[in-house]
């Protein structure tokens, strides 16, 4: 599913007019990425935990050359699924 069939779901499931639905998804991801900047937690109950994880330096390999490289430490976005948002996924 891409971002237009999303807000097309959205927009049945809701009831709101499209660009109203719109500029909420825009709103929630925006909100989402400015929070995991400033290294906050994002928890929505019953859906999972979006955080922001330290990556230490690391030793990796390229695969088309297999030169050893040095990949620097950064920042990664990391979802967590709740146990109920998994149990619904699995049925």
């Amino acid at each position: 599913m891409n971002k237009a069939q999303l807000i097309s779901k959205m927009v049945e499931k809701s009831n709101l007019s499209k660009k109203d639905t719109e500029l909420a998804l825009k709103a929630f991801i925006e909100s989402v990425e400015e929070a995991l900047a400033n290294k906050e937690k994002v928890q929505l109950i019953g859906f999972g935990t979006f955080e922001a994880r330290e990556r230490a330096a690391r030793t990796g390999k390229n695969p088309r050359t297999k030169e050893e490289i040095q990949i620097p430490a950064c920042v990664a976005p990391v979802f967590k699924a709740s146990k109920e948002f998994k149990g619904k996924v699995n049925k």
